[in-house]
């Protein structure tokens, strides 16, 4: 008998294995929750952010334009790619802008590929939502802003609603139900892109943006 004959005839022979319980994830989690109220998760988001190189900056839901405007001029950004249909977007186009460019992304990329990776200083998209666990920012990218918005300019600037920060990514996913439905894309952001070759040699911005800004929203009124 060959030894490919033996190994069928083992694998044929062998009993039926025993169904494995799946493990208690959601008791795992609550069992080793932190019970933390927003104040501290909007902390632990914040020290992990800046602990990877992101700027965290406060804000609230009516400042929030003229901060952002006031970042991008001293960071020297002419040209700024927004979504387009979506509130953030429309705000700042309503906004009495002076020496930056508002670049709505409405044309298919194949149309305008060289103004998108030459001619973009920045983008800005809005996050889902956080983790605080991670220090992860959650982009769902749509027709209206989509991935490559948040891919492709230098710096980024992302807009997240203190609300939205959960404690974990367990919470996200069963808060935000995530099993009914994903998009193409979802993405879990924790610092700008960086990379290191063999001598351990950190560089910035080599397979995306070097900068990434976040400006935390807080409700009219809140702790900003």
């Amino acid at each position: 008998m060959s030894a490919r004959a033996r190994i069928l005839r083992r694998l044929r022979d062998a009993p039926p294995s025993k169904e494995v319980p799946l493990p208690d994830v959601a008791g795992w989690f609550a069992a080793h929750a932190r019970g933390e109220d927003l104040a501290r998760r909007i902390a632990r988001l914040r020290y992990a952010l800046e602990g990877a190189h992101a700027e965290v900056h406060d804000t609230t839901a009516t400042e929030w334009p003229a901060l952002l405007l006031k970042i991008a001029a001293a960071k020297g950004v002419r040209t700024l790619l927004i979504g387009t249909d979506c509130a953030h977007g429309t705000t700042l186009q309503t906004m009495p802008v002076v020496g930056l460019q508002l670049v709505p992304y409405a044309s298919a990329i194949e149309s305008w590929r060289a103004t998108l990776f030459d001619g973009i200083d920045a983008g800005l998209t809005l996050a889902k939502s956080a983790i605080a666990e991670s220090g992860s920012l959650i982009l769902w990218p749509d027709a209206s802003e989509p991935r490559l918005l948040s891919l492709v300019p230098p710096l980024h600037f992302v807009l997240l609603d203190t609300a939205s920060i959960h404690a974990d990514f367990h919470s996200a996913l069963g808060a935000e139900n995530w099993k009914d439905g994903l998009p193409a894309n979802a993405l879990l952001i924790s610092g700008p892109s960086k990379t290191a070759d063999i001598q351990q040699t950190l560089a910035y911005g080599a397979h995306g943006p070097r900068e990434l800004i976040v400006l935390l929203r807080h409700p009219q009124g809140g702790a900003a």
